[in-house]
């Protein structure tokens, strides 16, 4: 698998007015780096703070229909974000499964090529109470190499504690609004340590995607919105 490329989006907060330009101007972006596989860390609609959740969680049909242009040999994969649990997370689910793309649910899956295979394990929104790690990884063979999709970056204080080669993430926004010699604004629970980048947890990599759409204000500052291409490389 030395080379294999996974391209990582995250948190696209689907809205007509804001977030569906950089979600556009994404997609040929994405298909001119022809990864092998993509992978979507969650947060596909806005919880609102006041009004209907389930109301909310129908941003998901249009959001799900612009990634199904995305394409990659080895599929779309998908976890869920906390805004996505905190509107309605089967709803959201059906809406992505029915444009092709598969949404991880504390599942591992084998990715294959040329006789060789690492696992693609996904778990549930952390911040929902019902992310399930040791039941994702369950089916995993001793080892076998694991990425791991995980919303929240800062799981990955527990992450590390188990046999996961690295964990993709995004739910920080990078902040969304970053001024030089101060601390990054926006920095939602869970994503207050490993805010944008590469990071090293014990021995667990890790890469916080600063994401593509915003929240409270529809503004980034010093803080664009981000494709990540990953290439996965043999240690030995």
């Amino acid at each position: 698998m030395n080379g294999f490329t996974i391209a990582l989006l995250s948190d696209f907060h689907y809205d007509p007015y804001f977030s569906i330009h950089p979600l556009h101007a994404a997609i040929p972006m994405v298909n001119g780096l022809h990864p092998d596989l993509i992978a979507l860390t969650g947060d596909f609609v806005t919880s609102p703070e006041i009004g209907d959740g389930a109301k909310a969680a129908l941003d998901a049909e249009p959001c799900a229909r612009i990634l199904h242009q995305l394409t990659a040999p080895h599929g779309l994969w998908a976890v869920l974000g906390n805004h996505d649990y905190d509107t309605d997370p089967d709803h959201v689910t059906r809406a992505l499964q029915a444009e092709n793309i598969q949404v991880l649910s504390n599942q591992s899956q084998p990715i294959e090529r040329d006789g060789q295979r690492f696992w693609l394990a996904g778990i549930n929104d952390v911040l929902s109470g019902t992310a399930n790690l040791a039941g994702a990884l369950s089916k995993v063979p001793p080892n076998d190499a694991v990425v791991l999709l995980a919303h929240e970056p800062d799981y990955a204080d527990e992450v590390c504690k188990f046999p996961v080669d690295l964990q993709l993430s995004g739910h920080s926004h990078g902040g969304q609004v970053r001024i030089p010699l101060l601390r990054p604004f926006f920095l939602p629970e869970l994503a207050r340590k490993y805010v944008w980048g590469t990071y090293r947890v014990g021995p667990l990599p890790l890469y916080t995607n600063a994401g593509l759409g915003t929240v409270n204000l529809p503004v980034r500052f010093n803080c664009p919105p981000e494709i990540t291409l990953i290439t996965l490389r043999s240690a030995k």
